[in-house]
């Protein structure tokens, strides 16, 4: 096990301890004695941990992402340098260390919030001025990101796509990372061989695997299992070469961006760029971004018990397939995030790679897949295993099917109209 994993480990039941070990971490790696150490209890945190530390010269904020396997990974770590040069807005580490197992960025305190902080309060309480401000901070950044997406955007070889760590936060979470064995890694871990616990039904991995979903009366086309071996088909880092690349921070959910009020407004800036690179490939550049910052949202995701306090999701199992009713719904800042997304930068950049003749004609599906992926393997959304409770692991699936699958006999959810209102003409 490396030192990233068992500090993470061991902070699940022993913070005290986990701050000491980081300690001696941060006097390894970079000669520095830290004091009052403490890490954060973040709900964001999901694959990571962070925190704060005094020294002599001031007060930090450490964070490190660690991923299972990762030492037997490809590709690089942490570079910030590749945004920068790009014109991205992004915080520049003070210490770094990009060896596997021992991965760590120290940057210089900022007492701002993060942007997912500011968007959580908005989701319990709608405030519209504060809306507003928040909607145009992330107008203006995406404008950005898309400019460099449009004048980054190249053909890539299949080596160059392989070779993206962004490949860590897909398709290698269903393999073995040493063997490439499928179904491997969090796939198997997580899901193969369990149960499956809901509100009104609980079902063994094959069942589940195969049962294909009805969502308030939506019938979906493929199961979970099928999900799960179409992405391992589809989105094999060589295969995604055929949308070219671009520099991405390929990660930016909302806890890796700061958020800067200033006069009249706010400025958003990234930071945590752990599988930033200069050939990620398009189609996977902003899906970390859609989920996670807008379909992860409100609530079932990071915080699974104010979810089973807010909504209702009941199962019912029959003939093969799980009948599943909830009142979940985005908030509204989650819907016109999301269609900021769709219009400011999805649809413009579907249009340029087809006026490229670099759009895959299965786009949609390279999406969907992507985007299934993100919830499913993050974290466990099995009830009992980790965070989850039955009803937000049922909202959970759920909402996995709705963005994976498409709609059964040309039905159409709020989602897939989204993809056709963004599909290039």
């Amino acid at each position: 096990m490396s030192r990233t994993a068992e500090i993470r480990a061991v902070a699940r039941g022993d913070a005290k301890r986990a701050e000491a070990m980081l300690a001696e971490l941060l006097r390894d790696l970079f000669g520095i004695t830290p004091l009052n150490l403490a890490i954060n209890d973040d709900q964001y945190s999901l694959n990571s941990l962070n925190g704060f530390f005094e020294t002599e010269e001031g007060e930090f904020f450490f964070k490190f992402h660690q991923e299972e396997g990762e030492e037997a990974m490809s590709g690089e770590y942490y570079r910030a340098d590749i945004l920068a040069r790009a014109g991205l807005p992004v915080d520049q580490a003070v210490h770094m260390s990009v060896l596997p197992g021992e991965q760590i960025l120290v940057y210089r305190r900022r007492r701002i919030p993060r942007f997912s902080d500011v968007l959580r309060e908005l989701d319990l309480v709608d405030d519209g001025a504060a809306r507003a401000e928040a909607l145009a901070a992330e107008a203006e950044l995406g404008a950005r990101v898309l400019a460099v997406y449009q004048r980054s955007l190249h053909p890539i070889t299949p080596e160059q796509a392989g070779n993206e760590p962004i490949n860590r936060l897909f398709f290698e979470r269903l393999i073995d990372p040493a063997t490439g064995r499928f179904p491997g890694g969090r796939l198997e871990r997580f899901y193969l061989g369990q149960r499956f616990e809901f509100p009104g039904a609980t079902l063994d991995w094959p069942e589940f695997s195969c049962a294909r979903f009805v969502i308030n009366g939506i019938a979906y086309r493929h199961s979970v299992g099928e999900l799960f071996e179409a992405a391992h088909a589809r989105l094999a880092p060589q295969r995604l070469a055929d949308a070219g690349g671009v520099v991405a921070h390929g990660d930016a959910h909302n806890a890796n961006v700061w958020y800067a009020r200033r006069d009249g407004g706010a400025e958003l800036s990234f930071f945590d760029p752990a599988f930033a690179g200069e050939h990620v490939p398009t189609l996977l550049a902003e899906v970390k971004t859609t989920f996670h910052n807008i379909l992860a949202h409100p609530l079932w995701l990071y915080d699974p018990d104010a979810a089973a306090q807010r909504y209702r999701a009941e199962a019912r199992f029959d003939n093969g397939s799980l009948f599943v009713t909830t009142d979940w719904a985005p908030s509204p800042v989650r819907q016109h995030l999301l269609d900021l997304k769709a219009h400011q930068l999805w649809k413009p950049l579907l249009q340029s790679l087809k006026d490229r003749s670099m759009l895959p004609a299965d786009w949609r599906e390279v999406i969907r897949l992507a985007l299934f992926l993100c919830p499913t393997l993050v974290m466990n959304l099995r009830a009992g295993a980790g965070q989850h409770n039955p009803l937000s692991s049922l909202i959970g699936f759920a909402n996995a099917v709705r963005a994976g699958s498409e709609p059964e006999n040309g039905a159409q959810d709020a989602f897939s109209l989204v993809l056709d209102d963004i599909a290039p003409r």
